[in-house]
């Protein structure tokens, strides 16, 4: 039987997550070095630890069936290849960032300066929409020493907590693209490549929804129950046990982690008690 090939970055945050989320899919990698490639045991599943600048050209050209990486890489290379899943972490995002001591009102600021980045192609494309002229300073690594030792008059590049541009110095002025960890693939999988992945897709699904869910269970009067039913619709209806004392049920229902405070006061006021609230391992629906 064929098996599926996905290329991971080798190291670093985004590959723990990576990792991660495979085994949360119970999916169990080959222990030992894997420095290079590591199988599955119990899926038809082969990973690839690579650069995270490689993965597309590797995806493109069918070396790796399927890649998990940041979407500004995606965007930067620029590819043949297909993103089938934003994936929800790893999350950041590109910004424009110049000295601190500068002062800064408007994008107008970076008309004929000197930008340094790791990211030509999306800072050529986002000053090209804007109208506006721009000289990239191509550099690999460490963009934000560029403004301090002379080589640019800013930099676009990835932030996150923000921490490191405030130890170099700098400050973020302009947002250029939020970033998230995405799941790519090769556009020309063979059918039985393609089985795979839709399995391995269903079962990062099941992940994904059960990490934005929360499982309640509450006890509430009788009279309550049409209003309640209102608010906790779950995924199709909540399910109702009648409890010994006459009068009173007990509900159990799914209710999304963004409105999950909200729901909770709301039925607290119509007089439920007894609320539980128990995290979801896997959601299949």
């Amino acid at each position: 039987m064929s098996k599926l090939k996905i290329a991971i970055q080798k190291s670093g945050r985004l590959s723990e997550k990576s990792i991660l989320l495979l085994k949360e899919c119970g999916i169990s990698l080959t222990k030992g070095n894997r420095k290079l490639r590591t199988l599955a045991n119990n899926f038809p599943l082969e990973v690839l630890f690579l650069r995270d600048d490689d993965i597309p050209q590797y995806v493109e050209q069918g070396i790796a069936d399927i890649g998990i990486l940041g979407e500004n890489e995606v965007y930067e290379k620029d590819k043949n290849v297909e993103v089938i899943k934003q994936l929800g972490f790893a999350k950041c995002k590109l910004s424009l960032a110049i000295p601190k001591e500068e002062n800064y009102t408007d994008l107008s600021y970076f008309q004929n300066k000197r930008i340094a980045t790791s990211y030509p192609k999306i800072l050529t494309q986002f000053f090209e929409e804007k109208n506006m002229q721009v000289e990239i300073e191509e550099i690999g690594g460490s963009v934000e020493i560029a403004p301090s030792i002379g080589l640019a008059d800013a930099i676009l590049d990835i932030v996150s907590t923000g921490s490191t541009l405030i130890m170099n110095g700098l400050k973020e002025v302009e947002q250029v693209m939020k970033c998230q960890a995405v799941l790519i693939s090769n556009q020309k999988l063979s059918e039985e490549k393609q089985t795979i992945l839709d399995k391995l897709l269903f079962r990062i699904n099941a992940v994904d929804r059960a990490k934005n869910s929360k499982y309640i269970l509450l006890n509430t009067p009788n009279e309550a129950i049409p209003k309640i039913c209102e608010i906790l619709p779950g995924m199709k209806s909540p399910t109702i046990l009648p409890l010994a004392e006459e009068g009173w049920s007990s509900l159990h229902s799914v209710v999304q982690e963004d409105v999950f405070w909200d729901i909770i006061d709301q039925i607290k006021d119509l007089g439920a008690q007894g609320i539980l609230v128990a995290p979801i391992e896997k959601m299949i629906i």
